[in-house]
């Protein structure tokens, strides 16, 4: 078989860790500040549903460079007090981010995610696409990102080769303080990456920050969606 140069060139960006792990974010933030462009561009037309293509294209991207992911191949190892810990992190997140809307502590004004019909009655098709968008695949993408990836960047160009445990503390505090930022409530951000990072240094496995991550944005949008407190999406 005769391997092309492009063929050559994919697989090595497939491959690539920090391709890999940039891309996906990189995709999910385009769409973030593509959707009220979109909205001003074609008011007529429900902006709501970009969200399902957002996360549409994340999957793709995530799946294209899946055998870039090494470290989500050892589920079967993580411990099950590790699994334990997540969930009671996951837990405590969740109550704080919903006790933190401060004025302090938001950028600017809070975006919401209203999934409702025009008789205010719930389109459950918006709901099921928004959880499932919050709770599988944002964890995934966000603790590839931010912590498999920049946590380990910041210490070190070969991140792969450093192992959690060996994070530096001014590692740490960049990449969490990065990662609450990039939220409108920047304090709970900056708390949930600071819960997650420990979970990840303390486990050695993402897969434990990714199940507490998925569970704090579970309890987020049933409570959003018991509560109609449309700002937290």
């Amino acid at each position: 078989m005769t391997l092309k140069c492009e063929d050559i060139l994919v697989g090595g960006l497939r491959h690539d860790p920090v391709i890999s792990r940039t891309v996906p974010f990189a995709l999910y933030i385009v769409f973030l500040v593509l959707t009220p462009q979109v909205q001003k561009l074609f008011p007529g037309w429900n902006a709501r549903w970009f969200y399902a293509v957002q996360i549409g294209a994340v999957v793709i991207a995530l799946t294209f460079f899946a055998r870039s992911y090494s470290e989500l191949f050892a589920v079967a190892t993580v411990r099950v007090r590790d699994w334990v810990l997540a969930a009671g992190i996951g837990i405590v997140v969740f109550i704080a981010w919903i006790n933190l809307d401060l004025s302090w502590a938001t950028l600017g004004e809070t975006r919401g995610f209203e999934p409702t019909r025009a008789d205010g009655t719930l389109d459950w098709v918006l709901v099921a696409v928004r959880i499932f968008g919050a709770a599988a695949v944002v964890p995934i993408m966000e603790e590839l990102f931010w912590r498999s990836f920049i946590l380990r960047w910041i210490d070190r160009s070969d991140f792969l080769q450093l192992a959690p445990a060996m994070v530096s503390l001014r590692a740490l505090l960049i990449s969490s303080l990065l990662f609450g930022v990039e939220h409108d409530l920047w304090f709970a951000g900056l708390l949930a990456g600071l819960a997650y990072t420990w979970l990840y240094v303390r486990s050695g496995s993402l897969w434990v920050p990714i199940m507490a991550h998925a569970l704090t944005n579970l309890l987020l949008g049933v409570w959003v969606v018991q509560t109609s407190h449309w700002k937290f999406w």
